[in-house]
Parts: structure tokens; sequence; C-alpha cells
């Protein structure tokens, strides 16, 4: 039996089917990745942001600001966003 002889696979077949097989694995590592990382990132709870007001309160309290600037700055909140709760 003469198997080379005929329609077959030539040199542009085996190249082509090496580099979809080298594509299909990487893609395969590619997924397996993305996922490890997707599922490593659901479990952490993003911080939260502190608001203008707890930023305030953090300056006050460490002695940035004094009295006067600190209700300055919080009636000028008031004003903006809206009524506040009185301290």
């Amino acid at each position: 039996m003469m198997w080379w002889y005929g329609p077959g696979m030539n040199g542009w077949g085996y190249g082509l089917m090496t580099i979809s097989m080298v594509l299909f694995w990487a893609l395969i590592i590619f997924g397996m990745v993305a996922l490890i990382r997707y599922l490593g990132r659901a479990g952490q709870v993003a911080a939260a942001r502190p608001t203008p007001q707890q930023l305030l309160d953090e300056r006050f309290a460490r002695g940035e600001i004094d009295e006067d600037e600190y209700r300055r700055r919080l009636d000028l909140m008031a004003v903006v966003t809206g009524p506040r709760a009185k301290p």
C-alpha cells in the first residue's frame, strides 16, 4: 500500500494541526488562570471609603483644624449636601 500517494495531509496540514493544538491548550490554560484569578478576587471585601464627614472628624480629632474651621466646614457641607445631624 502506498499511503503517501493520493489525497492526504501534507506539510501544511501538519503545520496547521500543530498550531491549532498549541492555540487550543493556550486557551484552556488561559481560561483556567482567569477563572482562578476571578474566584480569588470574589472573596475580597472592598474597603469602605470614609465619608467627607468622617474625614473632617478625623482631622479635627488630630488637631489639624480648630473648632471654628470644623464648624464652618460642617455648615458648608450641610448647604451642599443637605441637612446633617448635630454633633
